[in-house]
């Protein structure tokens, strides 16, 4: 067994690592790079393998940086089947179908503006090509060893940091590898902490928040129910920057939890993303995920997705019609990382407002505007207007979907005989201090994964 590493090797996005196992050649992930427009524009360069010599593709979750380029690489002639978890798979058509949307708009923008002797822009890929992707994907469930061929077999575990997210077990020429995928914190509101796993030759693990340890989730609770209190008495307006899956669902959990004490009541709340409806319906058809916790709130309190001043807004006038109120709004809109999608817009309009609170509850990777506002940016560039920054910054923690240093050796002390360890998905800050932690508590050598490192298994 051959592993090779393409993509998140020494950066968090960019998720692509190659399986070599039993005369089959396997992709775990296909993600996109995200980040500064130097970095996004590698997106579009040619893939390090030839794409139509896969056999399969192997994906751990529906966030963009794992699964942004599944289109890209079917364009160009891979055409394997693509195993998903039946949830994931569930909301990869509502990612890439938005992803494409950007791009193609984007695409139009440019070609708008461009000067004569310019190229003309053209989308990474568009919805008719993430309608051909799509034809290939094969969900499965959780935890069945699956055959994928004569010798090679893998397994989804629940890896408690998006809906649908997974650990990979594969097992081939007597051999076993573990990737990790994204690691969710224990006790996350309305997954099951991630499954622990206790035997593997080679372990690919995350490694994004290697480097620190999250606030107690009651504390950042605490500071969440503070923020929006005082957002309240100060007459101000709320911009959340969030991805479309996962801490937008955490949030809508935690205003229906808090329905009564928080006084969710008094404020209008808008979900602002043309695909919040669809990851909705997705979440709602996949209950069993579900852990026991939040199977109460669904039947004790408002329904998180349900409540009665939440307002979905699809379209672009719905979007532009929040920028006319002054006051008492919540505003959750993508991207996550605020390096595209609807929460510019919102930034635009209101960063130079002291009233205005802008709440951080992910990862800012570099070169993003969201990694700028919170390194204390006076300025950003925003659709070609610099936007001055007087609004109040939080960055609340506690809420990340990844877990942090402390979860990620317990994980993977979840092993027996420590096998050996590949660190991914992490900046080489966070990858050197979890490597020397582990390397002290375990006494083995992490290798920091670097594109184009092969390691034999």
């Amino acid at each position: 067994m051959r592993v090779t590493f393409h993509g998140a090797a020494g950066e968090v996005t960019g998720s692509l690592h190659e399986v070599e196992v039993a005369g089959q050649r396997l992709l775990f992930d296909c993600g996109m790079i995200q980040g500064s427009p130097e970095a996004e524009a590698r997106n579009a360069d040619p893939f390090p393998f030839e794409p139509s010599a896969l056999d399969a593709l192997i994906l751990s979750h529906a966030h963009i940086d794992h699964i942004g380029r599944v289109p890209l690489l079917v364009q160009r002639g891979f055409r394997g089947p693509i195993y998903a978890q039946a949830a994931t798979a569930d909301l990869m058509p509502v990612m890439l179908l938005d992803a494409a949307g950007i791009a193609e708009s984007e695409a139009m923008r440019a070609n708008r503006d461009r000067r004569h002797g310019q190229p003309m822009a053209v989308p990474l890929y568009t919805k008719d090509d993430v309608r051909e992707a799509m034809r290939q994907v094969r969900p499965l469930p959780y935890d069945v060893r699956t055959e994928l061929s004569p010798g090679v077999e893998m397994c989804f575990r629940d890896a408690g940091h998006i809906l649908g997210s997974c650990s990979v077990e594969l097992w081939g020429d007597g051999r076993k590898v573990v990737f990790s995928g994204d690691l969710g914190p224990k006790g996350t509101p309305i997954l099951r902490d991630p499954a622990e796993i206790a035997d593997a030759d080679l372990v690919l693990m995350e490694s994004t928040y290697g480097d620190r340890l999250h606030r107690d989730r009651a504390e950042t609770i605490h500071e969440l129910e503070e923020i929006l209190d005082d957002a309240w008495r100060s007459g101000g307006v709320v911009l959340i920057p969030a991805f479309a899956v996962g801490r937008t669902q955490e949030l809508l959990y935690w205003f229906a939890k808090h329905w009564d004490d928080w006084k969710m009541s008094r404020w209008q709340i808008f979900l602002d993303s043309p695909m919040a409806s669809k990851v909705v319906d997705v979440y709602d058809r996949h209950h069993d995920l579900f852990d026991d916790d939040a199977k109460r709130v669904w039947r004790n309190h408002p329904s998180p997705f349900r409540l009665p001043n939440l307002h979905i807004t699809e379209s672009v006038d719905e979007s532009m019609a929040i920028n006319r109120m002054e006051r008492g709004i919540i505003v959750i809109a993508g991207s996550g990382m605020a390096n595209a999608g609807r929460i510019l817009h919102h930034f635009k309009h209101r960063l130079h407002r002291k009233q205005t609170h802008v709440v951080f509850v992910g990862y800012q990777a570099e070169g993003t505007t969201g990694r700028r506002i919170v390194d204390g940016a006076k300025w950003v560039r925003i659709h070609g207007h610099d936007v001055r920054v007087n609004a109040q910054r939080h960055t609340v923690g506690g809420l990340s979907a990844h877990t942090d240093q402390r979860g990620l050796m317990d994980w993977y002390a979840g092993f027996r005989d420590r096998p050996p360890l590949a660190l991914v998905h992490g900046e080489d800050k966070a990858r050197e201090a979890l490597a020397g932690e582990i390397g002290e508590a375990y006494g083995i050598s992490a290798t920091l994964a670097r594109p184009g490192l092969v390691l034999e298994v």
